[in-house]
């Protein structure tokens, strides 16, 4: 039986503590860097992070071939594509909405397993979750409304952001669930392949665009790049190095079902900073809604009654 020396509760706490308060880090690096730059050096500061540690505790990385294509799917899924959708999208909403957008994740993830996982039926519970969610988000955006109402760009690119995390968790289970990888080598190696994905997204974004920036990792013209960046090597280091790390602890300790609802004290934390740090304001059917989001993911995630 293995001991843990941090209790796995403990880190359950720290990582909503830490998730949450990665939309403040990406707000801040905002001031200075680009989506698609904060991505990058987000993965690729958390990925030096967890290859330290692999490192240290002697952990080997996979070596099949069949492995690491389904690595690049999941990196792709889990952490290129959401960790972009995410800043991009809190460049046209406020960090508090994004966090909420996060939280659809569960009711995400309960979709895909319906379509990629014949074995999970859905319960009557879970589908009442999945309505309740839906009617979550329409109420956050308020299409009734032409004025107050979030940006449909900035929000749909955060549901999209917490969409590919449930696809990602599905698609693991489905190709490589049943492989115990061993200790910290499915982080590693997850980061490690959505770090070679972003380097060739940065690259392409700085061809594309360098007529107006000297370098990929120029900071915006004007801009004082100190806090930004440290804000970023923070969210990587804590909130992707770390922070993947205590999750899946959490998950082999407590199980998959626990480890899940740590994505409804997420939104909170990202509420109250974005309120209390970055003075943000959410106007009371976007407070209602994201209670509504928040409550429908866990009851799809409530387990069922034997």
């Amino acid at each position: 039986m293995t001991t843990q020396r941090v209790p796995w509760q403990a880190k359950f706490l720290a990582l909503a503590v830490i998730w949450g308060s990665s939309f403040l880090f990406m707000m801040v690096g905002l001031r200075a860097l680009e989506p698609v730059q904060i991505s990058t050096l987000r993965v690729l500061s958390g990925g030096s992070v967890l290859l330290a540690l692999a490192a240290a505790t002697g952990t080997r990385l996979p070596r099949e071939r069949s492995t690491w294509g389904h690595l690049m799917v999941s990196g792709f899924l889990l952490s290129t594509l959401p960790f972009t959708l995410f800043a991009y999208g809190e460049t046209r909403v406020s960090s508090a909405l994004a966090g909420i957008g996060n939280a659809v994740t569960p009711i995400a993830t309960l979709l895909a397993a319906m379509v990629f996982l014949p074995s999970d039926r859905p319960t009557r519970r879970k589908v009442t979750g999945v309505l309740l969610g839906l009617l979550g988000v329409v109420i956050i955006l308020q299409p009734w409304r032409d004025l107050g109402r979030p940006d449909l760009v900035g929000f749909g690119a955060t549901l999209l952001a917490g969409t590919s995390y449930g696809l990602g968790w599905v698609y693991n289970r489905r190709t490589i669930g049943g492989r115990d990888l061993g200790g910290l080598a499915q982080p590693t190696a997850q980061l490690v392949a959505a770090g070679g994905q972003l380097v060739v997204v940065l690259l392409g974004w700085w061809l594309v665009n360098r007529s107006s920036v000297a370098l990929p990792w120029s900071v915006r013209p004007g801009s004082a790049p100190l806090w930004p960046v440290l804000a970023v090597l923070a969210l990587g280091v804590l909130g992707t190095g770390v922070a993947f790390a205590f999750q899946f602890d959490v998950v082999r300790a407590a199980g998959p079902t626990v480890g899940a609802t740590v994505t409804y004290l997420i939104p909170i934390v990202a509420v109250l900073l974005g309120v209390v740090v970055l003075g943000e304001r959410l106007s009371w059917p976007q407070l209602v809604g994201a209670g509504i989001v928040i409550g429908s993911a866990a009851l799809t995630q409530r387990p069922s009654r034997r």
